[in-house]
């Protein structure tokens, strides 16, 4: 079997958090002034354990709700964040604790397009300079002709005309600028690209004509996707499998169209009962799932399951609430979960 391009093994990413107080007790505030002395009082656990990994050529879904940690994952796989422990692989190698006079050459080979087109983008650099600064920082064109050429190249993949090379970023709409942003991306030839919701911030027609391509840029480049977002529905379309994440953990993960078909963690069957159906007739026979309460706070995750307190399932087993429950395979799914089948 061809080796996976991308190995995660046990990630997590921990934020620290800081509290300063009085330097004598009852010394308030508002009397007598806070002295700067600080200490960690906690750490935001944003990623916890992680494990899985990407083929060659494979596009993996991470979906969940808002602050879940499906950002910091995928900045960690980049080393864009220093992982708190585990380990990362990529193309065989041990990227994880990799110096920067090492990593930067492999930088070429994984890239990232970022959710939001109006802040990715630097407004005092031209167009062409935005895509041609990986160029050069990596030395790929061996005259100034060869960069003009290449920049053109690849404005034109991604739909742009070559003139947009001299214009800015205000000139751009947001749909415009997520291609600039793509094309930013490419200028390296890399192998793998880590989408951070990269249509979530665009118009619902302009979705459709960003994910068509990046889906003809992934058939022509032989490209590896980790493509993150909300949307249930992208992600069923564009990935080949999809990972489901709750809390810093993977709660699921498996093929999209089993995922789809046949959900088997009850976090997942809530966040697809909740996908909207176009049809009236099929929406009103459709079960929803009602979740109580809001999600814990990564400062102070559960014990146990830290879905439990929200999970639906009655009658739960006394170890959804000591014990953390490890991926395990349900057909062709691996299910942190105690209760599915």
């Amino acid at each position: 079997m061809t080796p996976p391009l991308v190995e995660l093994r046990g990630v997590s990413k921990w934020f620290p958090t800081k509290v300063a107080w009085p330097r004598t007790p009852g010394q308030s505030l508002l009397t007598r002034g806070w002295h700067a002395i600080s200490r960690q009082a906690a750490s935001v656990k944003a990623v916890t354990e992680v494990s899985f990994e990407i083929a060659r050529g494979e596009t993996v879904g991470l979906v969940g709700e808002s602050g879940c940690g499906k950002s910091t994952l995928g900045r960690t796989v980049l080393r864009l964040l220093e992982p708190t422990a585990g380990q990362i692989r990529f193309a065989g190698e041990d990227i994880t604790e990799l110096p920067e006079s090492k990593l930067r050459p492999m930088r070429r080979r994984m890239q990232m397009i970022f959710q939001d087109p109006y802040a990715s983008l630097n407004p005092r650099m031209s167009i062409g300079a935005t895509v041609g600064e990986p160029l050069d920082i990596h030395h790929l064109t061996a005259s100034k002709a060869a960069r003009r050429d290449r920049i053109a190249e690849l404005l034109a993949r991604v739909g742009l005309p070559a003139d947009a090379s001299t214009r800015y970023p205000h000139e751009f709409s947001g749909g415009q600028r997520q291609r600039i942003g793509i094309a930013r991306a490419l200028a390296v030839r890399p192998d793998f690209i880590v989408c951070d919701e990269p249509i979530s911030a665009l118009d619902v027609s302009i979705q459709a004509q960003i994910v068509n391509l990046l889906q003809d840029l992934q058939a022509s480049d032989e490209l590896t996707y980790l493509f993150i977002s909300h949307d249930l529905k992208i992600v069923q379309h564009i990935c080949d499998r999809v990972a489901v994440m709750y809390l810093g953990r993977i709660v699921e993960l498996a093929p999209a169209a089993e995922l789809y078909r046949s959900p088997r963690h009850p976090y997942t069957r809530a966040l697809l009962s909740a996908v909207p159906v176009l049809d009236p007739t099929a929406a009103s026979r459709k079960a929803r799932v009602i979740l109580q309460g809001d999600v814990p706070s990564p400062l102070r995750p559960p014990a146990g399951c830290a879905f439990h307190p929200r999970c639906p399932v009655k009658g739960k087993p006394p170890e959804c609430f000591t014990v953390i429950p490890p991926l395990r395979l349900l057909g062709g799914a691996q299910v942190a979960c105690h209760v599915a089948e």
